[in-house]
């Protein structure tokens, strides 16, 4: 059952060229069975969430598609899901995402949190940064403006809205995702990857020549009580 979802999915995305493409949803897959097996959790129904949880995405397929979750029902359907789990799926698939998230919505089940913790780790880091590179190509819009600074009070409607640069993207939502972490698991993997990311950004800062950034993510990381210990600069 789960290779024919999984066969369904790579049929559905593999054209994608923004980071939610195949890459990213195997990704998430083994991240996710690597937590359930730490936390205990359901691997099938942990399986299914991970492999449907860009299906329906809102920035890929709309907003009516994102309500209705009309991809993965069709998909679960097609392959013989019983309803029960179905229903589980669908009840996490409901409450997965950044944006869901800066709304107040949050997985209910230690199989959705999983899949939230991991999907959210794959933000993170080198893959992170690469998908940040790739979404904002696809959105002709530059990695860098040296000018343009991140929102600072970031909400799911200006979210919604492709961020004005790469950089400021990583702002508004990559160096938030650690505390929303919401597994044991997923916090310690989190840890690492959002310090990968900072350093990147202390680089790219420094090779710029851009003074005002480096102090600008001083000033946000101390507000953020990021610990200073193995900072590059």
């Amino acid at each position: 059952m789960i290779e024919k979802v999984k066969k369904k999915v790579s049929e559905l995305l593999h054209k994608d060229n923004s980071g939610h493409g195949m890459d990213h949803i195997n990704r998430v897959l083994n991240l996710s069975l690597k937590f359930a097996k730490a936390e205990d959790a359901d691997e099938d129904i942990v399986a299914l969430i991970s492999l449907l949880h860009d299906v329906d995405d809102y920035k890929l397929f709309g907003m009516e598609n994102a309500n209705n979750l009309t991809n993965a029902k069709k998909i679960m359907s097609d392959c013989h899901v019983d309803k029960n789990t179905q229903e589980q799926v669908c009840l996490a698939l409901k409450n997965i995402g950044y944006s869901k998230r800066l709304k107040g919505c949050c997985p209910t089940t230690i199989e959705g949190r999983i899949v939230s913790d991991a999907d959210m780790c794959d933000v993170l880091g080198a893959n992170g940064i690469l998908r940040v590179c790739m979404y904002h190509q696809k959105n002709n819009s530059p990695f860098f403006d040296k000018n343009i600074f991140p929102i600072e009070d970031i909400t799911a409607e200006k979210y919604k809205k492709c961020a004005d640069s790469g950089v400021c993207h990583i702002f508004e939502k990559l160096l938030r995702l650690k505390d929303l972490m919401l597994t044991k698991s997923g916090k310690e993997e989190a840890k690492s990857r959002n310090q990968i990311t900072i350093d990147f950004l202390y680089h790219l800062f420094e090779e710029e020549n851009v003074s005002e950034w480096i102090e600008y993510l001083n000033s946000y990381l101390k507000r953020n009580e990021e610990p200073k210990e193995n900072r590059l600069f």
